[in-house]
């Protein structure tokens, strides 16, 4: 875990400016801090000194006013870069496990707690610490420098004292380390916990035992709240500890300045210049540690992040010359499976209709998604146009049914009407009060099952990929639903790859091929 992560730029382009122009506010910031005392100090001799107050009053308050603007735009750029990062790092990890096969994924429930809690921890690491590590970077810098020019003497001993504020920052940065990935790990457990209990609940309810699912939970959520409750204790312990030397550090140039104007050795506005820079030398290096421990979640989570990114894999399968699909001597085996699903299957197809048919668990949906390259080969070959699949549970986004029937196509509406003609839905959608800008739940809510078939089928005719891939398109439609999009699939065959699995008969007699894959995972051409 790391104060800051440099890939961060990488990974996430858009995060530059903002995090450039955070460096450039925390420079301005520090000037005028440093300025600012100056102001003070002279202000303040003209009233002892009974001199003119309308210039140093002056000066002041127009630095009192560029402090206040500065940080008004640091408030507002650092909220920005939070924005920014985290829409960046959630984007990039969607778009790298869209872009891998299924094996090169996490877990769901570690994907979901990085997608979701994780990058949701980086804004505030974002948006709070970042500023306050420029802070730490330049405020220090300029206090001293304007200390050896005024008082040497007090600069030696801020410079032989500042070291010990990062040093303890560092020795209680190891320790909250630990603590953090520990709250992560019980953060992670908890989420796949849930998630699992969720997912199973229909069957823990049908044989007693949902019940006892509420202890485990319970527990689970406790060894969380215990490893947040010894995080934040660190926290108020680690900023207690850097308070305290740093009042020290502080009180030790106060002593030294005030020893010195009590022999007439330093003037009054020196030793008031010293007293005021002081603070601000040690001042950005206790904020640092502070609202590291606040953002020490996203910096976890920043390193999570970067390292899964990072990940070099394969592709699942390599694009063919042509618009066919060609498997060779293909054995696949789930991660954490110890017997393979498919094994040595050969299957070529080129354009027309080709139909997998056979047992439940025989795995015809992985031959799909091993053509369409989601997941990659244990041995053997698979050769592939591009593809469109239409899998069992088709996704439909939240939105706008145009939105849902057109994603990743940019059909026109009229193009849009003629699909939704073809597959029978056309009257249904003219039904709706708002027609194609009907909105849409979460995937697909406000449609049953077989009109989000339907749908998915729609969405098809309008891609142009020369490779269809349909996985039991009606396995949820009437006959009279399913002779229609049958009838459409032997018209898109015409001049596509068509690859369908399903279990009825209808579909297999119009087959140029039918491929039949047997229990053991190998296949009958017939």
């Amino acid at each position: 875990m790391r104060p800051f992560d440099p890939r961060v730029l990488t990974v996430a382009p858009q995060a530059r400016r903002p995090v450039a122009v955070l460096a450039a506010v925390g420079v301005l910031q520090g000037a005028a801090t440093v300025a600012t005392a100056f102001a003070l100090a002279a202000l303040v001799v003209a009233v002892v000194d009974d001199g003119g107050l309308t210039g140093p009053a002056a000066w002041l308050a127009g630095l009192l006013a560029v402090r206040g603007g500065l940080g008004w735009a640091a408030e507002r750029v650092a909220a920005w870069a939070g924005v920014e990062v985290t829409a960046a790092l959630r984007s990039a990890l969607l778009r790298r496990w869209l872009a891998v096969p299924a094996e090169e994924r996490p877990d769901p429930d570690r994907g979901a707690t990085l997608a979701a809690q994780g990058v949701s921890a980086v804004e505030p690491y974002a948006a709070r610490f970042l500023p306050a590590l420029v802070a730490g970077a330049v405020v220090p810098v300029l206090a001293v420098g304007a200390l050896l020019w005024v008082d040497p003497l007090s600069s030696l001993v801020v410079v032989l004292t500042l070291p010990l504020l990062p040093l303890f920052a560092a020795l209680i940065g190891a320790t909250t380390r630990d603590e953090t990935e520990r709250r992560w790990h019980a953060l992670s457990s908890l989420a796949g916990h849930f998630v699992d209990v969720m997912r199973g609940l229909p069957t823990l309810v049908g044989y007693g035992r949902a019940e006892r699912q509420v202890e485990v939970v319970a527990e689970v959520s406790r060894r969380h709240r215990m490893a947040t409750m010894r995080t934040l204790r660190l926290a108020f312990m680690s900023s207690a500890a850097l308070e305290l030397l740093a009042s020290i550090s502080v009180a030790v140039v106060a002593v030294t300045v005030g020893l010195r104007l009590t022999h007439g050795t330093v003037g009054l506005e020196t030793g008031l210049l010293a007293i005021l820079l002081a603070p601000e030398a040690y001042w950005p290096i206790r904020r640092v540690g502070a609202e590291f421990h606040s953002a020490a979640d996203g910096a976890e989570a920043v390193a999570a992040v970067l390292d899964e990114l990072a990940t070099d894999s394969p592709r699942a399968s390599t694009p063919a010359e042509d618009v066919g699909v060609r498997m060779s001597g293909v054995t696949y085996t789930y991660p954490g499976s110890a017997s393979p699903v498919l094994v040595d299957l050969d299957l070529e197809a080129g354009p027309g209709l080709t139909v997998l048919t056979g047992p439940s668990g025989a795995g015809k949906s992985t031959v799909l998604e091993l053509l369409a390259g989601l997941r990659t080969p244990t041995r053997g070959t698979v050769a592939a146009g591009r593809s469109h699949l239409v899998s069992q549970r088709p996704f439909l986004p939240a939105g706008s049914l145009r939105d849902a029937a057109r994603l990743g196509t940019g059909a026109t509406d009229d193009a849009l009407w003629e699909a939704l003609r073809r597959v029978g839905l056309d009257g249904v959608v003219a039904g709706l009060p708002r027609v194609l800008d009907t909105p849409l739940g979460d995937d697909g809510i406000g449609l049953s099952a077989g009109q989000r078939a339907r749908m998915a089928i729609a969405r098809a005719t309008l891609s142009t990929a020369p490779v269809l891939l349909v996985d039991e398109p009606t396995a949820h439609l009437d006959d009279a639903a399913s002779e229609l999009v049958h009838d459409l699939l032997g018209e898109l065959a015409e001049r596509r790859t068509v690859v369908v699995v399903t279990h009825r008969p209808g579909l297999a007699h119009r087959a140029d091929r039918h491929v039949v894959v047997k229990a053991t995972g190998t296949a009958v051409h017939g």
